[in-house]
């Protein structure tokens, strides 16, 4: 198991996997007063912790299945990156996709981290790249 060091200067305890089967930690929003997000609306969502990933790691935070399905809450960003070399508070960009205004609250859980290992990449520059049978097929080409 992965080793991240972590201070913790928000009011709550350390994110812990809800089961065995779980990848993905909770986090909670760590405010003092409550955020309401008018649809469309975005906001920075902060949660008192910072992290120092081991390098070759990132972290990935993504959206909560049950608030985007209910509530139309999700990540502006998509899926937010935390890089390995990165020291600071670890902060959530909700944004409100549904058609009524929702509020957040202290403690309330708004998005997962997951740690994911990954490859760095160096480009070779060529000519010509390697055929395959779906050549420059793209954006539905092998269907729907």
């Amino acid at each position: 198991m992965m080793k991240v060091k972590v201070i913790n200067k928000s009011s709550f305890d350390l994110p812990e996997y809800e089961t065995e089967g779980s990848s993905g930690l909770d986090l909670k929003a760590n405010i003092e007063n409550p955020i309401t997000l008018n649809p469309l609306e975005r906001a920075l969502i902060p949660t008192g912790l910072y992290i120092s990933i081991p390098k070759g790691y990132e972290a990935q935070i993504r959206g909560r299945s049950g608030l985007a399905l209910k509530h139309g809450i999700t990540l502006a960003n998509g899926i937010g990156t935390i890089d390995s070399d990165y020291r600071g508070e670890i902060k959530v960009i909700l944004i409100n996709l549904g058609n009524e205004p929702y509020t957040i609250n202290k403690g309330d859980r708004i998005a997962q981290m997951v740690f994911m290992r990954y490859e760095k990449a160096e480009f070779e520059l060529v000519d010509e790249l390697d055929n395959t049978s779906r050549g420059e097929g793209g954006f539905g080409h092998s269907g729907y």
